[in-house]
């Protein structure tokens, strides 16, 4: 199988950078993430697409993706950005296997003065709908929102509440699957169903 990145770079990644920001605008609504490309093996194609934002700096990725030679040589040579080892030195984090997902307080949360300094995750489920798992509410959503996303890290509500409660630091997270992805900013509350 060829492995490659965008077919069409320009427009590809404008639709990519599009979804992941109207995820974020609208924290809980599936957003479809289409994307022309065809990674490594171990590499999911929605990760794929996100690590190919131009705006990455430095990647973390989860103990099932570095073990890859062919999914760490994909990313160097198709985003340029350094992998590197520690959760706190990452701009963004490719976690294709939920339960390998550090905890979210590792990260880099930003400052008060650089709340944007803060890392993204990005994170592979299997499963992401628009059904009651977890209730959301905050900026971006009218009244509540329903989302289903599994699995996910575990503890995860927990430690989302407490990434909350640090805003306007913290971390953001989309999150992928079946070629839909869903964010959920810093600013999100969330609630089990």
């Amino acid at each position: 199988m060829t492995v490659h990145a965008f077919t069409d770079p320009v427009f590809d990644a404008q639709r990519v950078f599009r979804a992941a920001m109207n995820a974020l605008a609208r924290p809980g609504t599936l957003q479809p993430l289409d994307a022309d490309l065809r990674p490594p093996q171990h590499l999911p194609k929605e990760l794929a697409a996100l690590a190919g934002l131009p705006t990455r700096n430095a990647g973390l990725l989860d103990a099932a993706l570095a073990g890859s030679h062919e999914v760490l040589d994909y990313l160097r040579f198709h985003t340029g950005a350094p992998i590197v080892t520690r959760p706190g030195d990452a701009s963004f984090a490719l976690i294709s296997d939920p339960a390998l997902c550090p905890s979210l307080t590792s990260f880099t949360l930003g400052t008060p003065d650089y709340p944007d300094r803060s890392t993204t995750l990005l994170i592979q489920a299997d499963t992401l709908r628009s059904s009651h798992t977890l209730t959301l509410k905050g900026p971006g959503i009218s009244g509540s929102a329903a989302l289903r996303a599994e699995p996910l890290p575990p503890g995860f509500v927990r430690e989302w509440a407490a990434n909350r409660a640090l805003f306007p630091r913290g971390v953001d997270i989309l999150i992928a699957a079946e070629g839909w992805l869903a964010g959920l900013p810093r600013s999100t509350e969330m609630n089990e169903a």
